[in-house]
């Protein structure tokens, strides 16, 4: 490892131990205690002053939870966004923090693939719209609307939010298991981009909610970090983004017209109407129900009547005959392409390949497979062979 060290450019190794240790969450004091050293020293080594020892450097991959691989990595990418989200104070518990972190990350990995397979993201983002005084509603859904033209959406429900939001506008979306009251985070930097984490342990039509909240950020205040939780406070930046969520999930023409085949079928429309529009539409029933409510197809309190009722997901999976998806992608497809040219090209192992993306080995090793990384076809010559 001494030559590997001897190797290293002082400066830009000490830059990724200084980034280590902050997204370990230890001051320098706290890291100088735990690895029996003087702070000037870990100042030193830092700063680029004094070359690392062998020793020095794997007591610091032991203590900042990362690989002495990821330490030494020249191509690795440091990006700083956890300090940038929307204060998080001392009531604030860890897990926020642990989602910011792990956002983190997860951008600093997908921005060292781009730049090993050259594949840099393109981002398409629509112009800032500031919120303006009056109706907040109103505003958040003529812009989905117009978003949605932009598209070529038009009126047609969104199958898959999360690859539209990766494909046509250019953001990071990355999908992670998460404490259950979080539903996602969002952040712009000047050098990421848009980045956003949805929670993997939400079901795919909460997480496609959030992920159109979250795009509701971006197109109205991209430069205030979001942290979305069951306890978020409705700020009028808040409210934007749900009442955009809504409309651009559910544009007020498609709903009412559903509503009225619906209610015309029948005479009346139920809890099983209901299910079948959140379902057409790729919803979840709570997101369903509060938009009929905004417009005025349902009485206000309509969802809080249904939950007191027993009113549940279970009954939503028994009715549609579908079941809990357990094997949902953890990884992105963008991400999964550029990790599968990384492997194939032999740019990373597959045990770096693990650490940058936070998977344990195999969970990845089944996405390499599935993807046929070591096995390549071309297939508009397939046929041929």
């Amino acid at each position: 490892m001494n030559t590997v060290l001897d190797s290293q450019n002082p400066a830009e190794l000490g830059d990724r131990l200084r980034h280590a240790r902050t997204q370990a969450g230890l001051t320098q004091a706290q890291a100088a205690t735990a690895l029996q050293v003087a702070r000037t020293t870990l100042v030193a080594l830092e700063k680029g002053q004094r070359r690392v020892r062998a020793d020095e450097l794997k007591a610091m991959a032991d203590i900042y939870g990362a690989s002495v691989g990821s330490l030494l990595r020249e191509s690795a990418v440091h990006v700083e966004l956890s300090p940038r989200f929307r204060a998080l104070n001392e009531k604030d518990d860890e897990d926020a923090h642990r989602a910011a972190r792990l956002l983190n990350d997860l951008t600093a990995a997908e921005l060292e693939l781009e730049r090993l397979t050259g594949r840099k993201l393109k981002a398409n983002y629509p112009p800032e719209r500031p919120i303006l005084p009056g109706d907040v509603k109103e505003q958040a859904e003529d812009l989905a609307m117009e978003l949605r033209h932009r598209l070529g959406l038009g009126l047609a429900p969104i199958g898959d939010i999360v690859t539209l939001l990766e494909v046509e506008i250019g953001m990071r979306v990355f999908v992670r298991p998460l404490d259950p009251k979080i539903s996602g985070l969002f952040i712009y930097d000047d050098e990421a981009g848009a980045c956003m984490l949805l929670n993997r342990n939400h079901p795919r039509e909460r997480r496609a909610m959030t992920a159109a909240h979250e795009f509701g950020h971006l197109v109205s205040s991209r430069r205030q970090p979001d942290i979305l939780d069951d306890c978020s406070p409705q700020s009028r930046e808040e409210k934007f983004a749900t009442a955009f969520g809504l409309s651009f999930m559910a544009p007020a023409p498609t709903v009412r017209r559903l509503f009225q085949e619906y209610r015309q079928e029948s005479g009346r429309f139920s809890p099983r109407h209901l299910i079948l529009m959140a379902h057409s539409l790729n919803m979840s029933q709570e997101g369903m129900c509060r938009r009929l409510e905004d417009l005025k197809l349902l009485p206000a309190g309509t969802w809080e009547s249904l939950r007191d009722r027993g009113f549940s997901g279970e009954l939503v999976r028994q009715i549609l005959g579908d079941r809990p998806r357990d094997n949902d992608m953890v990884v992105p497809p963008r991400l999964w392409m550029l990790a599968a040219e990384a492997y194939s090209e032999e740019l990373l192992t597959e045990g770096q390949l693990a650490q940058l993306l936070r998977l344990d080995r195999p969970e990845l090793r089944r996405i390499l497979d599935m993807l046929g990384s070591s096995d390549d076809h071309d297939l508009e010559s397939l046929a041929l062979e």
